[in-house]
């Protein structure tokens, strides 16, 4: 039993409008103590461009991963980049990471990270994932705000009650799960204890994973240029990871009112990146969660506050080494190896720590006003403070005496309000119109390098810049549902986006080779610097969508879902030596304004093949996505566009077995940012199977993932930088793409109780 008083699953609200259309023998239903829902409204349907993840699906993925932006790669639309084990990016027709809007319980969180390793989804294990919305389309402005593409909603479980003369409920479920391939085991457990009037929840997670194989070899075994072997020919360096999550939340209801606190604490000691330089050898972090929401004759009201704290930290795994000629293997090079500032008796250097610490502080307050039965006005504000230092202390020869400022007391504190019309003229037609205004002020302190002579200029001429910026953002969106009759429905719309650069597009500054290859959001392998004239991307987006389904929406159903976006001011880079065409090497980028455009489509359907037969039900469900993306300035492509990609897969049910078989079809990438030398993959296809069974208060799932053990590259897993010689990328040669897990069987098991 879930609570929603969210304007997008609105079970209390969808009450209020019907208590108004049908009159006072409804209304008095409304007063009811019982505040609870099983199901969503069936007027969430009717919402333009949401798509919920079913809590079907949701039990079904759990067991197979720990990354929860995983969870999303059945949405059309959606693809994942690839990053650490449990910090994967979801793209989103051709946009990712700070381009979308991520709300993780209602929280803005942001990654106080400059290669991003700490992404929203990656502070939500997949266990504790409830439901999942992806607005692909038109976002309106009440979920959106300082984002050009979509718009992701994750909760956990909302405050569980006992019903009215119940007593007292306990409840609680634990779960565990394997998987083969690098040997993952995650853990899960959860209790409640609540009456009518308090609950109180645990939920606690833990996974931990070692490095991943590849369907075969794609390198020599260990760094060979060195003479090293400690890593197989097809295991990929640096995807090894251990993540802990704990929540405790606290509600208490009186009749339509709900008030909510909830404490969150993660610790990941240790997450390798294959497409990064660096590895998250720390990242710690402290969630405080403060939700109330009630009803009223008027409408409903919703306030949030949170405060996040991280601390976050990187360096080298024994797959990654800094090295200066030495063929000596260690395996302590995080435990202190004995090298002074100018390389010590190995001639190493003793890695390069880096560390950052975020403070994200935020107020969300929103109510829906039911105007008339046709009319719905949805009004709000926000404001959020963040804070960012990133320093990285002296280490080995180069490096001394001095800590390098990254970014040093760094500011980003926004300011929003927006008002959002939606009416319901008809049964057939409805509408949304929405305006959103956001004031984005960024600073920054004085920064210094790790020695005044190698990077005393650039400081000083940093620090002598207006580094004060402050951007009014304006967004706009316009967009309809029309449904002719039972089998028809049409989603149209129009929206103005705006993004305010992050932290370290604007404020990164060091050109510094080595300096410049520990910025990287992308998992490219370049290295990047910033830059304090960028102006904020704004994207003019069109959207439709053409769904045919059968008048019960349960036999059959089709999607067709075209877009096109065009951004001003599109943040992307180029290269800071005009001069240099190299196009096999890894280079060095500075963040740029340009124009740029996007255009694709998705196509999903379903189709029920066969039910009551003695075998169970067969249901066929298929998915295509295609997207283009342009740099309109320089006529390249954009980096890290997904090529043409399907999913096929044929469901059957008999009792409480589930099986799935399921296609993933991928395309070749050849369409590649030549301004990044991004690389080129080829096409692919790969099979999995996926079971579930369900025996009283157990499930069972049991699956084989990649089940010819093919070998891929994704292509949006980046280029790999998973061992040897990190900084320079000499041990593995340049041009290989990190490889994607070759076979892998999981299986897991949940008790409720």
């Amino acid at each position: 039993m879930k609570q929603y008083m969210h304007h997008y699953r609105r079970p209390l609200l969808v009450t209020l409008v019907a208590a108004v259309a049908q009159g006072p023998a409804f209304a008095e239903e409304v007063q009811l103590p019982a505040i609870t829902v099983t199901e969503s409204s069936p007027l969430d349907a009717q919402l333009p461009n949401a798509m919920d993840i079913d809590a079907k699906a949701l039990r079904t993925l759990r067991p197979a991963t720990s990354d929860t932006a995983s969870l999303l790669k059945n949405i059309p639309g959606v693809n994942i980049q690839n990053a650490g084990g449990v910090s994967s990016l979801p793209v989103i027709r051709g946009m990712a990471d700070d381009r979308l809007r991520i709300k993780v319980d209602g929280m803005d969180l942001i990654s106080a990270c400059g290669n991003h390793m700490n992404p929203p989804l990656s502070y939500i294990d997949p266990t504790s994932v409830d439901s999942a919305t992806v607005f692909a389309g038109i976002t309106p402005v009440s979920v959106g705000g300082d984002s050009i593409g979509s718009t992701i909603l994750v909760d956990s479980p909302a405050p569980e009650f006992a019903w009215a003369g119940e007593g007292t409920l306990f409840k609680g479920e634990v779960g565990m799960s394997f998987r083969s391939n690098g040997n993952a085991i995650s853990g899960n457990a959860a209790a409640t204890a609540a009456n009518e009037k308090f609950s109180v929840s645990y939920r606690g997670s833990t996974t931990k994973a070692d490095d991943y194989k590849a369907g075969e070899d794609f390198k020599p075994a260990g760094p060979a240029a060195a003479g090293r072997e400690w890593l197989d020919g097809d295991e990929v360096g640096s995807s090894m990871y251990k993540s802990t999550n704990h929540s405790l939340d606290f509600g208490m209801r009186h009749e339509n009112h709900l008030l909510e606190l909830k404490f969150g604490v993660q610790d990941i000691p240790y997450q390798g990146w294959p497409n990064q330089r660096m590895d998250m050898t720390g990242n710690d972090s402290n969630q405080v969660n403060l939700h109330y929401e009630g009803e009223f004759d008027w409408g409903t009201l919703d306030v949030r506050g949170y405060r996040e704290h991280t601390r976050h930290k990187m360096q080298f795994f024994d797959d990654k080494l800094f090295w200066y000629g030495s063929d000596t293997k260690t395996t302590a090079l995080l435990d202190g190896i004995p090298c002074t500032p100018s390389g010590g008796p190995l001639g190493c250097a003793a890695g390069m720590p880096m560390d950052t610490e975020g403070d994200n502080t935020g107020l969300v307050v929103k109510s829906n006003i039911v105007l008339s039965e046709r009319d719905l006005l949805r009004v709000g504000a926000e404001a959020q403070k963040y804070r960012l230092d990133d320093w990285w202390d002296p280490s080995g020869r180069g490096m001394w005496p001095d800590t390098f400022w990254n970014i040093n007391n760094g500011e980003r504190d926004r300011l929003a309000a927006f008002s959002e019309w939606e009416a319901q003229w008809n049964p057939q037609l409805l509408t949304q119109l929405g305006i959103r205004y956001e004031r984005v002020h960024m600073d920054t302190g004085e920064v210094q390098g790790y020695n005044v002579d190698k990077y005393g200029v650039e400081a000083d001429a940093f620090n002598a810049a207006d580094r004060k910026k402050s951007d009014d953002n304006i967004d706009l969106t316009a967009l309809a549902r029309f449904a002719p009759d039972a089998t028809r429905t049409i989603e149209f719309g129009y929206a103005r986006k705006t993004r305010s650069p992050n932290l370290y597009e604007r404020y990164v500054w060091s050109t510094g080779g080595m300096a410049m290859r520990m910025i990287n959001m992308t998992g490219d392998g370049n290295g990047y610097v910033g830059n304090l004239d960028l102006e904020p991307e704004t994207a003019h987006t069109v959207s439709a969508s053409f769904d045919w389904h059968d008048a019960a929406q349960e036999e059959w159903g089709l999607t067709v879902a075209p877009y096109y976006t065009y951004v001003n001011d599109y943040i992307d880079a180029r290269r800071i030596d005009p001069a240099d065409t190299s196009t096999d090497a890894f280079v060095y980028l500075q963040f740029v304004n340009q124009s740029a455009h996007m255009y694709g489509v998705d196509i999903s359907g379903q189709q029920v093949l066969a039910e009551n037969t003695q075998y169970g039900d067969f249901t066929a469900t298929g998915m295509l996505n295609y997207v283009r993306g342009k740099n309109q300035t320089t006529d390249d492509n954009l980096y890290n566009i997904m090529p043409l990609n399907a999913q096929l897969a044929i469901e059957h049910r008999t009792g409480g077995l589930t099986n799935i078989i399921e296609l993933e079809l991928v395309d070749e990438k050849t369409r590649v940012s030549q301004v990044r030398n991004e690389l080129q993959t080829i096409g692919y296809g790969l099979f999995h199977l996926r079971s579930n069974y369900q025996w009283k208060q157990v499930r069972f799932d049991f699956g084989i993932e990649n089940i010819l053990d093919k070998f891929y590259a994704h292509p949006l897993g980046g280029a790999y930088t998973g061992e040897g010689k990190t900084m320079t990328g000499t041990d593995v040669p340049w041009g290989v793409p990190v490889p994607g897990m070759g076979r892998s069987l999981y299986a897991g098991v949940n008790v409720t109780f």
